[in-house]
């Protein structure tokens, strides 16, 4: 497999089994490399890294992205097609994920309207998900 650059992330969690039954488990997202204290997977094609550090874990408190919005400001995620974020929203639902947002059509009748939606790992950090119809159109400023 040829790759020419991807996105890696570090973060810390307060659990690494509860990172692996969100990730792994009901996200999909298969694990790599197996060392004491993280968990390596890949995210949607990137890299990201669970490390084991309870007392790093920055959480769900905080500032939010703006005054009418409940996302922690410090938050990831993944910006994928409208097909790809409604078979995650499935899996996230079936699952019993915890939602920050649910589901919603956002910038609505603009090039960049999109659905999001934000949880929470369950070990301590908030995940979006951004679903458009041109997952470049993420990047238009029209």
């Amino acid at each position: 497999m040829t790759v020419g650059t991807l996105f890696h992330f570090s973060f810390a969690v307060d659990d690494l089994d509860r990172a692996r039954a969100f990730y792994g488990k009901l996200l999909g997202c298969p694990e790599g490399r197996k060392l004491p204290g993280r968990a390596d997977f890949n995210f949607f094609g990137h890299h990201i890294v669970a490390h084991l550090a309870p007392e790093e874990v920055v959480g769900y408190m905080g500032r939010t992205t703006s005054a009418r919005e409940k996302t922690p400001l410090r938050h990831f995620g993944v910006v994928t097609t409208l097909e790809d974020f409604e078979r995650i929203a499935g899996k996230l639902e079936q699952g019993g994920a915890e939602f920050i947002n649910r589901p919603a059509v956002r910038q609505k009748g603009t090039v960049r309207e999109q659905m999001l939606m934000t949880v929470r790992d369950g070990c301590g950090n908030a995940i979006e998900f951004k679903g458009l119809r041109n997952v470049a159109d993420v990047y238009n400023s029209d």
